[in-house]
């Protein structure tokens, strides 16, 4: 059915209006976040129009990928009630067409939605994630209002017989530049004998470079200097992977950041989660189109069941709600990161075949 002439027009109508879709979606993304990053960063020094479009540019893929499960499933009914509306369905089902046969054509089209999203949205808005975070550093830097972020780097490192905890409230670089840091160096007795104020931190081969140093040592009183060094065991690809942010990931190096973490002895629950999310996002569109079905198959000859519609929403919605929260327990280790993901998707897709064969089957 899928190639044949009917299953490649709904295929081909399917595609068009999740295009259009897209298009409106992102451009509702884009004015809403240049507004609010506008309000949020417009008084900063490098700030401008130019640059401040840039920045939501970067920031729209991340934004869209949230949205697009529940867009897959406005997508789904918008183009079913469409050909309901207008006989096409009818007539397809009168020509002996089963669900299963007609109904192919957009769960492919939603597939290869999500395979589009997990291959070419998802790297795009992880570079995009990046990105926009380092300019925005780059505009606070500059502004000397350095953001207190909710993810604070605490590093805790043994050199040369002494320990050494080094935070910051800010970081770019994968972690190898830190900006408003402290470092704190204890003797052998777990006794502070030095505390560094720096304006910032830059991880060089063995040690770290501390500008704009204010010194303060027990009983002394406080000396500042342009740089200070401090001698560590930590290597860049350590950093990487502790600071590392699923979602600031593309999916074709998640595996390679989970190998790397598993390495350094890291919790890589979050990247497994985020790695499975990806993974099954194509099925996860597939179980909302078939959602999607359920509600809007049946003939009105005026318009559908406003009741029924809203119950289609609202199954939709849950099971988005319903992915996002066992992601959250996948990524805290409360439930394995494998069967917090698959398991919602497998049931959702099996609970609207079900639906769909009582349906056409009785």
């Amino acid at each position: 059915m899928i190639f044949s002439t009917l299953g490649r027009y709904f295929l081909r109508r399917y595609l068009v209006t999740a295009m259009w879709f897209f298009l409106g979606v992102n451009a509702i993304i884009f004015l809403a976040d240049f507004s609010e990053t506008s309000r949020r960063l417009g008084s900063m020094e490098g700030f401008t129009v130019l640059s401040g479009l840039a920045f939501t540019a970067m920031r729209t893929p991340l934004i869209f990928l949230q949205t697009l499960p529940t867009l897959t499933l406005f997508i789904g009914m918008t183009v079913l009630i469409a050909l309901n509306r207008r006989y096409e369905l009818v007539v397809t089902r009168a020509a002996g067409v089963s669900v299963w046969q007609f109904i192919a054509p957009f769960a492919a089209g939603a597939f290869i939605v999500g395979l589009w999203a997990m291959l070419v949205v998802n790297p795009l808005a992880a570079w995009g994630q990046q990105q926009s975070a380092s300019l925005e550093t780059t505009w606070r830097e500059a502004s000397n209002r350095a953001r207190k972020s909710s993810f604070v780097p605490w590093i805790r490192q043994a050199s040369e017989g002494t320990d050494t905890i080094i935070g910051a409230k800010s970081y770019q670089a994968e972690g190898t530049e830190l900006f408003d840091v402290v470092v704190f160096h204890f003797d052998e007795d777990e006794r502070v004998i030095l505390r560094q104020d720096a304006a910032r931190a830059k991880l060089e081969d063995g040690y770290w470079t501390l500008t704009d140093v204010l010194e303060n040592r027990p009983g002394e009183i406080p000396v500042r200097v342009a740089t200070a060094q401090v001698r560590t065991n930590l290597k860049q690809e350590f950093l990487q992977e502790s600071l590392s942010q699923p979602e600031a990931i593309a999916f074709y190096d998640l595996l390679r950041k989970i190998r790397v973490g598993k390495s350094f002895g890291l919790p890589t629950k979050p990247l497994e989660t985020q790695f499975h999310s990806l993974l099954s996002l194509p099925l996860l569109l597939v179980a909302m189109t078939l959602i999607a079905a359920t509600v809007t198959l049946k003939f009105s000859r005026f318009a559908q069941s406003r009741s029924v519609i809203l119950g289609g929403i609202v199954a939709g919605f849950v099971l988005y709600v319903v992915t996002v929260l066992v992601k959250a327990f996948g990524s805290s280790g409360a439930v394995p990161p494998f069967v917090a993901v698959w398991v919602p998707v497998i049931v959702a897709t099996a609970l609207g075949a079900t639906i769909l064969l009582h349906q056409e089957d009785g």
